[in-house]
């Protein structure tokens, strides 16, 4: 199920069009600089890529009445980490600044250990044309000796180009100054900040700093990693974040390869703020990409949205808690079952008009407990996609939204779901109890239980409501189980292991 869900992002990866943005007549547009990451890494149809960021930014971290001088925001593919950048930006939206300053991290160009500053021109995105500050980025260039005009580090450098969507869309008419800062050297980017600050200070201005967090570990070790970077952060040490980082890869978590991709633009942000007058920061978010619907637990990417601030207060880290969590044994409530089903059609909704999908946060806490469960979509009563995960490995709300996706794309015995079906979609929910050994078949009772048969290296589930809905006794459930293993009747009654469940089952259709 990993494999065909993980060629389902890659769908969405890989769907970039061959070539740049241009004009008419197919050539590039002078002194603009094309959109090299559209389709890739966040949707190429403009009014997909408008729509996203506004959901994104409906569903954000409330503003926290601050006024932020800097931002940091993750840099991914928006269907894993538009929200947290939307948590970001949403804390700065009615700043309303004149000019933001993105910085940005080297991905693309090897043994570039300076600072490119875009110095003149414009950066295209399918939104929009965003001019060049050229009269900062000038200043800049001649202020600090490290900075050069490298445009061959921006040309296909999505760290910065990801965060200029959100800009276009909550302050149209600002210009931007493009930065690259190749290396994350203390000293240089502490000189940088200082230039920076001295260079916008008295104008309306903000500061982007773009960067990822973990690269690559369980699920378990990103959100101790983070944790640990995020604080460091927050405390607007440009020393601390450094050490840190280097006592994290030095540990043994597995996979890491590294701690923040963005590094060096987060201690320019912060050696800036401090010398505009920022005493702290605040955690305003946090997640990785084992937190969304499309997401693998096994290996992950982790994304913190942060501000600098000014005040007497010490660093807020309160955006790392994780929401709480009750028991499995408590009921669904009403409410929860509805939140539920919303969230499975919306998940749906979301990724037909803008090729994202919504995270599973601020559920009640019954709907944070792990717990197994199947989405079932009916087209007009017939069966149109079912896949379940039957194991308590992610929060009962995720693993709805990441079941939905799979009953949608990756059930084998259809094509995928079409845009235009969703309207005659019923979605039901089952909600799956621990999984236990049955003795013997005897002890299965039809319409109660549901049922998982192994043999042979072979497997096949049944939800309790199939033997039901198909009038089934328990000889004929079982016979079929066979058949749905791809093996013979009647295979369930030699060496054959049995497990049995039960299921709380409901559909949108009861709450009309």
């Amino acid at each position: 199920m990993r494999k065909t869900l993980f060629c389902l992002t890659l769908v969405i990866v890989l769907s970039l069009a061959c070539g740049s943005p241009s004009h008419s007549d197919g050539k590039p547009e002078a002194g603009i600089r094309p959109a090299a990451v559209a389709g890739q890494f966040y949707p190429d149809n403009p009014v997909r890529l408008k729509l996203a960021i506004q959901k994104y930014l409906e569903d954000a971290v409330p503003p926290m009445g601050t006024h932020p001088l800097a931002i940091v925001a993750p840099h991914a593919g928006y269907i894993y980490s538009g929200q947290i950048g939307a948590d970001a930006f949403r804390q700065v939206a009615d700043q309303h600044p004149e000019v933001v300053i993105i910085l940005g991290t080297n991905h693309t160009t090897a043994g570039f250990d300076r600072i490119s500053v875009y110095p003149v021109g414009a950066f295209r995105t399918p939104l929009a044309v965003t001019r060049i500050d050229e009269t900062l980025a000038k200043t800049l260039l001649e202020n600090d000796k490290d900075c050069v005009s490298n445009l061959e580090v921006h040309a296909k450098e999505h760290s910065v180009e990801v965060q200029l969507p959100f800009v276009q869309v909550l302050f149209p008419s600002a210009l931007i100054v493009p930065v690259v800062i190749g290396e994350p050297d203390v000293s240089m980017c502490n000189r940088f900040g200082q230039v920076l600050a001295n260079a916008i200070k008295g104008r309306n201005t903000l500061i982007v700093a773009s960067s990822d967090l973990s690269h690559y570990p369980p699920f378990e070790d990103a959100v101790t990693v983070d944790r640990q970077t995020l604080g460091a952060i927050a405390r607007l040490d440009l020393k601390e974040l450094s050490l840190q980082i280097q006592t994290s890869m030095r540990g043994k978590y597995r996979n890491l390869a590294t701690c923040a991709c963005g590094e060096a633009p987060v201690m320019v942000a912060m050696a800036a703020s401090k010398a505009m007058g920022a005493t702290r920061g605040i955690v305003v978010s946090y997640a990785n990409s084992g937190d969304v619907a499309v997401g693998d637990q096994s290996r992950v990417v982790g994304y913190g949205s942060v501000l600098f601030t000014t005040g007497d207060k010490p660093a807020d880290l309160k955006g790392l808690d994780r929401p709480k969590v009750t028991s499995a044994d408590q009921p669904l409530s009403t409410a929860d079952k509805k939140t539920l089903l919303a969230f499975a059609r919306e998940t749906l909704n979301r990724y037909f008009l803008t090729e994202t999908v919504p995270m599973a946060r601020n559920m009640s806490p019954r709907l944070q407990v792990p717990q197994g469960a199947f989405v079932t979509l009916k087209k007009r009563g017939e069966l149109r996609g079912c896949i379940g995960n039957m194991a308590a490995m992610t929060p009962l709300g995720q693993t709805v939204g990441a079941m939905a996706m799979h009953a949608a794309f990756s059930d084998s015995r259809f094509s995928p779901l079409a845009a235009n079906e969703l309207k005659d979609i019923e979605i039901e929910i089952s909600v799956l109890t621990p999984m236990k050994p049955v003795p013997s078949p005897n002890d299965i009772t039809v319409g109660r239980d549901g049922v998982l048969l192994q043999k042979s290296g072979k497997s096949g589930v049944f939800l309790p409501q199939v033997a039901t809905e198909q009038g089934w006794n328990r000889n004929e459930l079982l016979d079929n189980l066979c058949v749905k293993a791809g093996l013979p009747t009647g295979s369930w009654k030699k060496d054959a292991k049995l497990f049995a469940f039960q299921a709380e089952v409901f559909k949108e259709s009861e709450f009309k």
